[in-house]
C-alpha cells in the first residue's frame, strides 16, 4: 500500500527448485517475444554479410562438392546406386542444420550474459532460438536440393511428404543436444572449445559420406539410437525415393532424440537457477 492507500501490485520472481512446469507455460505466454527473437536473430545474422542468405546454400553445396572429390571419386565410397551428390547432398542437408543449430544454442546463453540477470522473460527461449532461425536456412537449402533432383532426373514420389516428420526428430534432437550445452558452457567454459571437437565426431559417425550397408545389419537399431543415423536414412530414402523407408531405424532415433531432449531439458532446468549468479 502507497501513500496515497492504493494498492500496489508486485510481482516476485523466485528461483525454481528442479524441473518447473511453470517454464513451458511461460513458452507459451511469452511467443510473441520468441518470434521477434527469431526475426531478430536471422536479421543479424546475415544484415551485415555480402552473400546474405546465399550462405544457406553454400555451405552444404561445398560440403557436399567436398564428400563427392575425397570419398565418392578417390575413395570410391559406395552410394547405394545413387549418383554420389544426390546420396551425399541428402546426408549434408539434415547435417547441416543440426550441427548449426546445435552450435549456434551451446554458445547462446554465454552470448547473452548481459541480459540474463538485467532483464526477465523465459531462458529457455536462449537456446531455442538458433534452433527455429536455422530453419529458414534449411527451408533455402532444400529447395536447391530440390532443383539438384531435377537436374539428376530422379523422380519424386509420395515418400517426400515424410519430410515433416523427419524434420521434427531432427529439431528435437537438436534442441536436446543444444539445451545441454549451453547449460554446460554457460558453468564450464571447456564446453565452447569442446563443441566443435564433438560435432566433427559425430560428423563421421554420421552415415553422410558412407552408407549405413556398411553396418552389420544386427547393430543398425542400436547404432540409430544416435538420432542424427534414422534421420539421414529416413531422409534420404523419402526424397531419393530409394528403397523401402526404415521406420524401425527412424523409431530408434526418435526413441534416441526424445531421451537426448529430456535430459537436456532436464539440466537447463535444474541449472537456469543460478543462470544469473554464474554470468
Amino acid at each position: 500500500m502507497n501513500g496515497g492507500g492504493k494498492l500496489i501490485e508486485a510481482t516476485v520472481i523466485s528461483r525454481r527448485k528442479g524441473i518447473s512446469r511453470r517454464s513451458l507455460k511461460e513458452v507459451y505466454e511469452y511467443r510473441d517475444l520468441l518470434y521477434f527473437m527469431v526475426l531478430r536473430e536471422i536479421t543479424v545474422l546475415y544484415n551485415q554479410t555480402v552473400l546474405g542468405v546465399s550462405w544457406a546454400i553454400l555451405n552444404p553445396l561445398i560440403s557436399t562438392v567436398v564428400f563427392s572429390i575425397v570419398f565418392g571419386r578417390l575413395a570410391q565410397m559406395p552410394s547405394d546406386g545413387v549418383p554420389y551428390p544426390l546420396f551425399a547432398f541428402a546426408g549434408v542437408l539434415p547435417w547441416t542444420y543440426f550441427s548449426a543449430s546445435v552450435a549456434g544454442s551451446s554458445q547462446s546463453l554465454i552470448a547473452s550474459i548481459g541480459v540474463i540477470g538485467k532483464v526477465y522473460f523465459p531462458r529457455l527461449f536462449i537456446p531455442i532460438v538458433p534452433l527455429l532461425a536455422k530453419l529458414l536456412d534449411f527451408s533455402v537449402a532444400f529447395v536447391v536440393f530440390l532443383g539438384l533432383l531435377l537436374w539428376y532426373e530422379t523422380r519424386l514420389t509420395a515418400a517426400i511428404l515424410l519430410v515433416p516428420l523427419l524434420l521434427i526428430v531432427l529439431m528435437i534432437s537438436a534442441a536436446g543436444a543444444g539445451l545441454l550445452l549451453s547449460a554446460l558452457a554457460l558453468r564450464y567454459r571447456d564446453v565452447r572449445h569442446a563443441s566443435p571437437f564433438i560435432l566433427q565426431v559425430l560428423l563421421y559417425l554420421t552415415p553422410i559420406a558412407w552408407p549405413l550397408s556398411l553396418v552389420p545389419e544386427q547393430w543398425r537399431f542400436w547404432f540409430a539410437l544416435y538420432p542424427m543415423v534414422g534421420v539421414v536414412e529416413g531422409f534420404r530414402t523419402a526424397v531419393l525415393g530409394t528403397g523401402v523407408f526404415p521406420w524401425q531405424l527412424l523409431l530408434a532415433s526418435a526413441l534416441g532424440a526424445v531421451a537426448m531432449l529430456g535430459i537436456g531439458y532436464a539440466y537447463f532446468s535444474v541449472a537456469e537457477k543460478d543462470f544469473a549468479d554464474v554470468a
